[in-house]
């Protein structure tokens, strides 16, 4: 029997019959553990003392013994000082991340409002060459009205891409009676604007041409199904090949096929034994290049005026499309989100060639010393060196060294597109050289030939 129960039952706590009275019973348990749980404190506090008993300085010791034995959990005034410098050095850093990503946010915002000030800007220019000038200024040359383009190889003609790209058409049309494999191979080249498929198409019959060398006499090599699934897909559709296989030896000719009379290339046995004759075709038509319509410079020459710095751009400089005006769009909604993180070297790149892709010509004024304009079309993604080779070609003495300066820093990166340069979609530059050279040469040839220009150039001189 439990030793509470023996306690409890002299001082007749449990009653009459406590193995029956279940709420005295577990009222007598808590209050003997109760009891226990405060006998076991006053252990631990040590013998007691009278109130009458002086116990100052006892608790004097036990303060010295305090600070002289802290608990674990406490630390020392040097241990104190080096963690208070810890929190200080770790909030100075804290402090400066926060300002450095602050900056940065601050960075993008400009840079983001920048970009979409640029772009409004040219947005509205667009709009506004498109719907046409609200003023007509009189008495004045036109500067530019629209982009022309040339093929001196096939006609002095300058006129609009679309009508060169006929021109040239009819020009390879009226050559396949003389010259048809050259003339076919030039129109797979040409017509045809997808590169990659004009790549498949030649390699296919490259190898139609290959198998023809090898086996001029196997029945199957000598003749080509037109609902053949790679025919239909990689040479059918391209302009150009039917004239070319004609040129080759193949005739069109139905043959049964699967209980069916369908359409076939076929060439005779003679035909594809003409070794000689096959190779050539196939030379003619890997090396075939496409003939293309060429930007026309649209060379001006003006006198000198105080409206060279102003601008009439076509709209067809503008690389702006409806598709790429939602781009646009969708691209100011992403900006918000660019606020969020830093934009890395990739980041800016892929912004920076966006901004060049906006432009496809650019308008570029060269002015000399003595005042003169010289203007010329260009696109924008010529280099510097295109633009060189323009003022080198109207000069008088084309071997004279000279620089081309814009805002104020000489322009020497050759490789570099005029987009690059900051050139797009119109810019005015300085022609500088060095005047002893002039002047050397007025001295040789007389007063008459100090002009820097070709004299059939100074001939077309105007106002601006």
């Amino acid at each position: 029997m439990p030793a509470y129960k023996h306690q409890y039952e002299k001082q007749e706590f449990w009653g009459k019959d406590w193995r029956h009275n279940t709420s005295g019973r577990m009222s007598a348990i808590k209050k003997f553990f109760q009891k226990k749980k405060l006998d076991r404190k006053f252990k631990k506090a040590g013998e007691g003392h009278k109130l009458t008993d002086d116990t100052r300085s006892d608790h004097h010791v036990t303060q010295i013994d305090a600070t002289q034995h802290q608990p674990r959990s406490g630390m020392t005034n040097e241990q104190r000082r080096a963690a208070e410098a810890a929190m200080m050095r770790n909030s100075t850093k804290n402090q400066a991340q926060t300002e450095a990503s602050m900056l940065a946010k601050v960075r993008m915002r400009r840079e983001l409002e920048e970009e979409r000030k640029a772009e409004e800007e040219a947005m509205k220019m667009a709009a506004h060459y498109r719907e046409g000038p609200k003023e007509v200024v009189k008495e004045s040359a036109p500067v530019l009205s629209h982009v022309l383009y040339t093929c001196p190889d096939i006609s002095p003609m300058v006129s609009s891409k679309a009508e060169i790209e006929v021109q040239i058409e009819e020009f390879l049309l009226g050559q396949l009676a003389d010259e048809p494999g050259m003339a076919s191979s030039l129109m797979i080249q040409t017509l045809n604007k997808d590169k990659e498929k004009v790549k498949v198409c030649v390699d296919t019959l490259s190898k139609y041409l290959d198998n023809l060398i090898s086996n001029p006499s196997e029945e199957k090599f000598r003749k080509i199904r037109l609902g053949n699934k790679a025919f239909k897909e990689r040479v059918g559709p391209l302009k150009g090949t039917d004239e070319f296989l004609q040129a080759v030896g193949f005739k069109l000719s139905k043959l049964p096929f699967k209980e069916n009379e369908v359409d076939f290339y076929v060439i005779e046995e003679k035909e594809a034994g003409r070794k000689e004759h096959l190779e050539t075709m196939k030379e003619y038509l890997n090396t075939a290049e496409p003939i293309k319509p060429q930007l026309d410079r649209a060379m001006k020459l003006f006198h000198p005026s105080p409206l060279v710095s102003k601008f009439d751009i076509p709209a067809e400089f503008y690389n702006i499309s409806p598709e790429e005006l939602k781009r646009e769009q969708q691209r100011r909604q992403e900006a918000t989100e660019k606020l969020g993180m830093l934009r890395t070297k990739a980041m800016r790149e892929r912004d920076e060639q966006r901004e060049l892709r906006k432009y496809r010509f650019v308008l570029i004024r060269v002015k000399f010393p003595e005042g003169i304009i010289l203007q010329g079309t260009f696109k924008a993604v010529d280099k510097l060196s295109n633009l060189f080779e323009f003022v080198r070609e109207n000069m008088a003495n084309d071997w004279m060294p000279f620089d081309l300066v814009s805002g104020g820093q000489k322009l020497t990166e050759q490789d570099m597109t005029l987009a690059e340069l900051g050139l797009a979609p119109a810019a005015v530059v300085n022609f500088t050289f060095d005047k002893t050279i002039l002047a050397d040469i007025a001295a040789q040839q007389g007063p008459s030939q100090n002009n820097v220009l070709k004299p059939e150039v100074m001939a077309q001189i105007q106002d601006l």
